[in-house]
C-alpha cells in the first residue's frame, strides 16, 4: 500500500469582458472572493471541466482561450487556471456562490486573497503561463540566484 498523499487537480476560468472586468464569485462555504472553479472529474478533460465549473457557479457559459497559470498549493493540490470569453452572460448566484459580479483589475485586488488575485491578474496579462507555488495564504516566490 502506498503511503504517497493524494492530491486534487481543480481548474478556473478567468473570464474577462470586452471591457476587461473579470468574473468573481462569493463563495458560499466560506465567503471569500474567487474566479470560479472547482476540482475536475476523472472523466472530462480539462477544458470540460472550466466550462462546467463556471457555469454550475454563475450561470456563465464561457470559451476557453488559453492557460494562464499553474498554481501549486504545497498543502492540497494543482489548479490550472483558463483565461476564458463569455458566450452567454447571465450571471447569478448559486448553491455554491452567494454573489457573482464583473470586477475591475483593482477591485480584484481589493476583494481577493493575494492567491486568487494574482490567477485574475496573471490572466489579464498577455505572454507566458506563469507558474507559481503557495502555501494557502501567500505567494512562495523561487529564490533569487546569486
Amino acid at each position: 500500500m502506498s503511503t504517497t498523499p493524494q492530491h486534487s487537480v481543480s481548474v478556473a476560468g478567468a473570464v474577462v469582458r470586452e471591457d476587461g472586468r473579470a468574473l468573481a464569485i462569493r463563495r458560499a462555504d466560506n465567503g471569500t472572493w474567487e474566479p470560479p472553479g472547482g476540482v475536475l472529474e476523472l472523466t472530462e478533460t480539462v477544458e470540460d471541466g472550466v466550462c462546467r465549473e463556471v457555469f454550475e457557479e454563475t450561470g456563465v457559459k464561457v470559451a476557453v482561450d488559453r492557460l494562464t497559470g499553474v498554481y501549486k498549493n504545497m498543502t492540497r493540490g494543482v489548479a490550472l487556471v483558463f483565461r476564458c470569453s463569455v458566450e452567454e452572460s447571465e450571471p447569478q448566484p448559486s448553491d455554491e456562490a452567494t454573489a457573482v459580479a464583473w470586477l475591475t483589475r483593482e477591485e480584484v485586488v481589493d476583494r481577493m486573497s493575494e492567491v486568487y488575485a494574482v490567477r485574475v491578474l496573471d490572466a489579464l496579462k498577455s505572454g507566458a503561463t506563469r507558474v507559481r507555488s503557495h502555501d494557502g495564504r501567500v505567494l512562495l516566490e523561487p529564490p533569487t540566484a546569486g
